[in-house]
């Protein structure tokens, strides 16, 4: 604290208020109403978004409209959330006495802005809390599958566990006049595999590969060595198109999740700003009218 001497010779001492400029009471009211509607918001939103997606083929809207529709939904419930909150936070607190307009106004923000960061915080992580536990949940079930399915492969051939098995499968297909002509040969189906994963690893299977898995299947088969070729060069095609049609949905879900995470930085945003000015118009209207106490003159 400065002092200084006026002209008369009398010490000046700044004013100082003995209160903080932090009401934390408004701050707690505004942050608790909005997050009671980001909750009621964002559960609407779940059951709309539910009405998106099907099980069946050709019924679900794509990965890229449900992630742009969920990060417009979050800007949505930002805007509405932070609005209220921020207002009620501004309307709440006390009026301050013998305070400059900016620094009222400065106040009324920085009110606004902290009333956010709470219920934002509060609401991250309920959400995170929530993931986590129905992530556990699906591991859970995954382990559970992955398990019954052991227990089922556990009497098959050893080559039948592996993401091949139904590509060499169909390599190996009999005709169906051949088809008890030929008997099973473990040890050429795990051959065909060990080709195929090799394939898979490099990206692409060599010429002599593909000349010795034509000769396996025509031996199999009982084909000429002519349509076992062409047997393999389906099959291998087929491949091909599973792994582009992986990587195309792999790419989908990417890009779904990058313009996901950009419009839900957005809102957040927007979400710090509405709260903000939403605080300063309550606050300006919490000043309007002020009570004037009259007291008589002794």
């Amino acid at each position: 604290m400065s002092v200084s001497m006026t002209d008369s010779g009398k010490i000046a001492t700044p004013v100082e208020s003995s209160k903080s400029a932090m009401t934390w009471g408004p701050i707690f009211g505004g942050a608790a109403a909005a997050i009671g509607v980001t909750l009621i918001l964002l559960l609407l939103g779940s059951g709309v978004g539910l009405t998106m997606v099907s099980p069946w083929s050709g019924q679900s809207s794509s990965l890229s409209t449900v992630g742009v529709t969920a990060a417009i939904w979050l800007v949505v419930v930002q805007w509405l959330s932070s609005g209220l909150g921020g207002y009620i936070t501004g309307r709440l607190r006390t009026k301050w006495a013998a305070v400059h307009t900016d620094e009222v106004f400065f106040r009324d923000t920085a009110h606004g802005f902290i009333s956010w960061a709470l219920a934002t915080i509060f609401v991250a992580g309920f959400l995170a809390s929530s993931l986590t536990s129905f992530a556990g949940a699906g591991a859970q079930a995954v382990g559970s599958a992955a398990t019954a399915a052991g227990t089922a492969a556990s009497s098959t051939a050893s080559t039948s566990d592996l993401p091949t098995a139904y590509f060499t499968d169909a390599l190996l297909r009999p005709e169906p006049a051949r088809a008890g002509a030929t008997s099973d040969d473990a040890s050429a189906t795990a051959e065909v595999s060990r080709i195929l994963l090799n394939g898979a690893a490099a990206g692409q299977i060599a010429d002599d590969d593909k000349a010795y898995l034509a000769t396996i299947v025509s031996a199999r088969t009982g084909l000429s060595e002519a349509d076992a070729r062409t047997r393999v060069d389906t099959v291998l095609k087929r491949i091909d198109d599973a792994k582009v049609a992986a990587q195309k949905a792999a790419d989908e879900a990417r890009k779904a999740a990058s313009t996901t995470a950009l419009l839900g930085a957005l809102s957040l945003l927007i979400g710090a700003f509405i709260a903000s000015a939403a605080a300063a118009f309550g606050g300006s209207q919490r000043d309007e009218e002020e009570d004037l106490i009259v007291t008589p003159r002794i």
